[in-house]
């Protein structure tokens, strides 16, 4: 038996997988983000751990013998978040979260400090990463960072509660700017230009190596027959990919979660940093992924649906299974800002188009229309380095909507692979890197594709469609700085 455990940003959800990869429980708690002031969000680590433990405990009361022969665990988790350790590694503060815009200033300091940022980590310093939000606590709060030990993303601040170890994998690293992308390794440049050294930062291991094991005191408590090994894991779009088999060059897929993404894994560094590409290793060795970055998809369907006091599934219902036309309503999906291609933090969110016939159905489709057009952003800024796409699976909880995905692939204009439980995969690809940390099997041979439930084929009237709108969608984002 093997645990995959996804600690997202709306909640943690944890699988419990067989080893004929059949996942024969699973349990979900829900995580409260916060927002001091504007552009600001932050989480209490806390919270993450009583989460955790929830689910755990609940596995035990449903399915203690599975629970019981677990040998490996694996982890998955939300990127960028700054999670400050004192020296008794107590939290000084609420972490800092991927979608807090406070460090714009700190972005162009760090690329005046360190020139080849971009060169060595392959990515454009931006609000969103790790490294900035250490310059502003020196800046704003100079006690917090002096009083700092170490530094880890989140899915290793619950390693270091569940197992003593501080250790984190190189796709999470990859997200803080601190990762020498090619080298897979902590660079000595980049720390220093934030301040930092190595004594500040955990080991580093492979997603899918040994990293360390479950707590004797835990294991009893769950009843475990043996100290579970914790593999490395991976970041949550990485883990998404090893949970869907996207383990080969040009495997495309699109995730939909609280963000959205458009992903492809290669076997060599194609960086576009100046479109805002992102490159992460990948959770296997010798393996990247290049990707675009949206702050917002699934969370404007949620924002939409508070909005109108309605459950998401009672706004899409009305919509049918696939678009007619495209919405007359214009939607910028920039609740958060924006990562690829603006990298704009404080732009924000825009209905145009609105008239007195607009009814909820027009709003809701125009929604689910913005999310897409900014993945069609996605997709061109990585076609500017070279990689082209012609299909993509999808992951994450907006893969629910047979709406929603009949519209990604007509603005992609490409056929779109729907799985059984795709909304887990991130969960799920953790419990495979937590089983390859205990057998060394090919990864191969464990990473495989699922069974693809339903194909959304273009539909050559409504690409035509989109494809008129897009350029007019574009045209409406201003930059406000």
């Amino acid at each position: 038996m093997y645990l995959g455990i996804d600690l997202g940003t709306s909640a943690v959800k944890t699988v419990l997988v067989d080893d004929a990869q059949r996942v024969i429980a699973s349990e979900s708690r829900s995580l409260a983000t916060v927002s001091p002031q504007p552009g600001y969000s932050e989480q209490d680590p806390a919270q993450w751990i009583d989460a955790t433990f929830a689910t755990l405990d609940a596995l035990k009361a449903s399915h203690a013998d599975a629970l019981a022969a677990v040998a490996g665990i694996g982890l998955s988790g939300q990127m960028h978040g700054a999670t400050l350790l004192d020296a008794s590694l107590r939290p000084l503060r609420p972490c800092i979260l991927w979608n807090d815009g406070r460090s714009a200033t700190e972005c162009r300091v760090l690329e005046q400090r360190w020139p080849a940022l971009r060169e060595v980590t392959g990515n454009k310093a931006m609000p969103g990463f790790t490294a900035p939000k250490l310059l502003w606590i020196a800046a704003h709060e100079p006690e917090i960072f002096a009083a700092t030990k170490l530094v880890l993303l989140p899915k290793a601040y619950l390693r270091l509660v569940l197992s003593g170890e501080a250790v984190e994998d190189v796709s999470d690293a990859s997200g803080s700017l601190w990762l020498d992308v090619a080298r897979r390794d902590w660079s000595d440049a980049a720390l220093a230009a934030s301040g930092l050294s190595r004594e500040h930062m955990p080991r580093l291991v492979e997603g899918c190596a040994p990293a360390t094991t479950l707590r004797s005191e835990l294991a009893r408590r769950w009843g475990m027959i043996r100290q579970p090994v914790i593999a490395g894991g991976a970041g949550d779009n990485p883990a998404g990919a090893i949970g869907i088999g996207a383990i080969r060059p040009g495997a495309a897929f699109v995730s939909l979660g609280t963000s959205g993404a458009l992903m492809v894994p290669t076997d060599r560094i194609a960086a576009n940093p100046d479109r805002v590409v992102h490159t992460f290793c990948h959770a296997i060795p010798g393996m990247w992924i290049q990707a675009g970055a949206i702050l917002s998809a699934a969370s404007c369907l949620a924002w939409l649906a508070r909005l109108f006091g309605a459950a998401e599934a009672e706004l899409l219902a009305p919509l049918g299974a696939r678009p007619q036309a495209p919405s007359p309503v214009s939607f910028l999906p920039y609740l958060a800002g924006e990562r690829t291609p603006h990298d704009d933090p404080v732009v924000r969110g825009m209905l145009d188009g609105l008239s007195h016939g607009t009814d909820r159905a027009a709003i809701v489709q125009a929604v689910l229309e913005g999310v897409t057009f900014a993945l069609a952003d996605c997709r061109d800024a990585l076609a500017d380095a070279g990689i082209g796409i012609a299909e993509a699976d999808v992951i994450g909880g907006g893969s629910r909507s047979t709406f929603w995905l009949s519209v990604l692939a007509n603005v992609l204009s490409i056929p779109i692979h729907r799985f059984a439980g795709g909304e887990t995969g991130a969960a799920f690809g953790a419990a495979r890197l937590g089983r390859l940390a205990v057998t060394g099997e090919a990864i191969g041979d464990v990473c495989m594709q699922p069974q693809r439930i339903e194909t959304f084929e273009p539909d050559a009237a409504l690409v035509d469609a989109y494809a008129e709108r897009l350029p007019a969608w574009r045209d409406l984002y201003r930059p406000r700085h």
